[in-house]
């Protein structure tokens, strides 16, 4: 019998990709991220108490406090949400020291004016609504934690503003300096795949148009992009402050997002005409058109594609002679024009992409660069304004009760209060949001009484103050690190530094524990309940509001010349951004209600069009035109005259300009972009 060593014999291979293929498993990736971003946060934690207590910090519990807000799951998200906390706590701690000795002498008053910078704070991010908005709830956040404590005592809230800045720094520091150079996690690579994924995305839709695919559900993937466009501008706005350096140019990206924009927009033109290429009366070199772009559209690699790109767009630049004689010749341009803009559209988002990927990119555009507007925010002053004073009032009413009864740790509650109207007054319905950091302050309440009372009096060297801990944070940390837990472990993180007593010495008081317990409570229920009087909104009236201003927008611009078509673009990417998730907590079909706010685009679009063409035309031709726009105005006005009416009005132009002169008819391009989306409207009215 021959001997065979065992590794011959097969069994042990097949096991090994069997060891490896769970490390590869998504899950286990996701598990492991988090436990690496909790052992960083836990280290910068323990860093930043520790310094604290060498340089004599009274209340090194706040250094902790701060690394864990400040932590972010990438190097550059950390860094520039420290840099906003740290301007935040700046401009919060220099408004508290100026209010509180002004109003010394009359605490409701001074309560009321804290209440109200809060609310300006909060108001003011929600104006803003980049990661930069985040120094603006800081403001409000630091003014809560410095300002209430100090109407009982308001000769040292100077003092307090000191040290409560040098602390939060201290932890901002720790939290940088930890996450930025221990195996950090750059926010370039989770931006690039965001990135390409996207693009990959855009090319499927265009794919999909073309061949014919169910539009409902063409039309609901191209509007979830919506929300990918505006998880990049989120991104985007941490690269600057990323350890790894990028050759992305911010002109890059806001011209990468307004050929997305005008993309998926474009999209919904393409799907309405494609159905008249193979109708009766079209030339044949249409169709051919049509075959060469979805031949196009098919080829696997980016130089193919780009070679090719160059030759179907001046093929479809060909056919489009927009002063054509005939009706049946103006309809062969408007077809012939959209397809060119898909074309060049889709080349210019993959050399784009290629460009931001610092890749090599061998062709050239094929719509002129111009001046880009990038991403638009969407904002709602009236919106805005009314979570603001809600805040503000729901702080006011904690402080009366405190005041009136003169409750002992009312001042801790108020803080807790003010904390939770700024940290969860920025969405619709905060409540959900208050009730998982509640849930997760009980639990940091009773880590908190287990660690005070049994733990910490038999710890008497640092190394195993660290080993003690190191359970609780750890465990809170790798919560944080996921979306679905986050919340809650917030109200881990944030109550147990602060309920421990983590200072220079152990101080443990059952009393003062069980007191401050309550306090903090108290704090995040009132704070939802008076969050579910003042500042929840339905998902329907949200709705209502974006939808109302779209057609105010649409209004706008069909009586005034200014036509800003990509900046107003941008903005309804963005609006439809915002509907979509409001969308799936309501009975309204996701679909056909974001179809009526792009609707009111496309016929923005096409009267601006009309407006440009209008000067050399014959005083006829122009009564006419102005006559239209009146009516298009009066019907999103008051929805009179019908969209039948408005139709027919414009068959009849069409029909007038076709059979005049050259001038006259440049009108008739603009007019059949109005007829389409027009006849949108009626076929969403007639499903309906």
């Amino acid at each position: 019998m021959t001997f065979r060593p065992f590794w011959q014999d097969g069994w042990i291979r097949p096991t090994l990709p069997q060891l490896i293929a769970p490390l590869r498993n998504p899950a286990l990736r996701a598990d492991g991220e988090a436990l690496l971003f909790s052992a960083k946060s836990f280290a910068a934690a323990m860093l930043a108490y520790f310094i604290a207590l060498r340089i004599g910090l009274p209340r090194p519990s706040w250094a902790i406090v701060t690394v864990y807000l400040v932590s972010q799951p990438t190097a550059g998200a950390s860094f520039s949400r420290g840099l906003y906390r740290l301007m935040g706590t700046l401009v919060g701690a220099l408004a508290t020291v100026a209010i509180v000795p002004i109003f010394a002498n009359e605490p409701v008053v001074c309560s009321a004016v804290l209440a109200g910078w809060i609310g300006l704070g909060l108001f003011l991010s929600l104006l803003d609504r980049t990661p930069r908005s985040y120094a603006f709830v800081l403001s409000g956040y630091t003014t809560s934690l410095i300002g209430f404590p100090a109407v009982a005592a308001p000769g040292a809230v100077f003092d307090t503003a000191i040290v409560r800045v040098q602390e939060i720094a201290l932890g901002i520091l720790c939290a940088v300096v930890i996450h930025r150079y221990v195996f950090p996690r750059p926010m370039t690579g989770q931006f690039q795949a965001r990135l390409a994924a996207t693009l990959h995305d855009a090319r499927r839709l265009v794919r999909d148009v073309l061949n014919t695919a169910s539009e409902s559900s063409c039309r609901d993937d191209r509007y979830r992009m919506a929300l990918d466009m505006l998880a990049l501008r989120g991104l985007a706005t941490h690269l600057p402050y990323d350890p790894v350096t990028t050759r992305l140019r911010g002109a890059t990206l806001r011209t990468l997002h307004d050929r997305l924009a005008h993309l998926l927009l474009l999209l919904n033109d393409v799907e309405e005409r494609l159905s008249l290429i193979h109708a009766p009366g079209m030339p044949e070199e249409l169709a051919q058109l049509l075959y060469r772009v979805r031949r196009w559209i098919t080829l696997d690699t980016p130089n193919d594609r780009g070679t090719e790109a160059h030759r179907v767009f001046q093929n479809a630049r060909s056919l489009n002679h927009a002063d054509d004689a005939t009706l049946i010749d103006g309809l062969v341009a408007n077809i012939a024009r959209h397809l060119a803009e898909l074309v060049g559209l889709l080349h210019d988002i993959e050399r784009l992409g290629a460009e931001a990927s610092a890749a090599e990119c061998a062709t050239e555009p094929l719509h002129g660069d111009g001046k880009t507007t990038g991403y638009v925010f969407h904002r709602d002053p009236m919106m805005a304004a009314r979570a603001g004073l809600g805040a503000a009032c729901g702080i006011t009413l904690g402080c009366f009760f405190w005041i009136w009864s003169a409750w002992p740790d009312g001042g801790l509650a108020v803080s807790v209060l003010g904390v939770t109207c700024a940290l969860f007054g920025n969405v619709d319905a905060p409540v959900p949001y208050v009730r998982k950091y509640m849930l997760g302050s009980v639990y940091g309440i009773a880590i908190s009484l287990i660690y005070s009372f049994t733990v910490l009096p038999r710890v008497f060297e640092f190394w195993v103050l660290i080993a003690v801990l190191a359970p609780a944070f750890l465990f809170g940390g790798s919560l944080q690190a996921r979306p679905s837990t986050a919340f809650m472990a917030l109200g881990i993180t944030l109550t147990v530094p602060i309920l421990v007593g983590l200072g220079p010495v152990y101080g443990g008081d059952f009393a003062e524990a069980i007191n401050s317990s309550i306090a903090l409570l108290m704090g995040v229920g009132f704070g939802a309940a008076t969050m579910t009087l003042f500042q929840t909104v339905s998902p329907d009236t949200a709705i209502n509001r974006l939808l109302l201003l779209g057609r105010r927008d649409a209004a706008y611009r069909v009586r005034s010349r200014v036509s800003a078509e990509a900046a107003w673009t941008n903005l309804t990417i963005d609006r439809i951004a915002l509907l979509r998730p409001r969308l799936g907590l309501s009975v309204r079909p996701t679909t056909e209600t974001i179809d009526m706010i792009v609707r009111d685009l496309r016929i923005g679009h096409a009267v601006s069009r009309l407006r440009e063409r209008l000067d050399p035309l014959e005083s006829e031709a122009v009564s006419a035109i102005c006559v239209l726009l009146r009516d298009i105005a009066h019907y999103f006005d008051r929805g009179s005259p019908s969209v039948d009416e408005l139709s027919k009005q414009v068959e009849e132009l069409i029909a007038f300009i076709a059979v005049g002169t050259r001038a006259r008819r440049l009108l008739l391009d603009p007019l059949i972009d109005l007829r389409f989306a027009l006849s949108s409207v009626q076929n969403s009215e007639a499903r309906a």
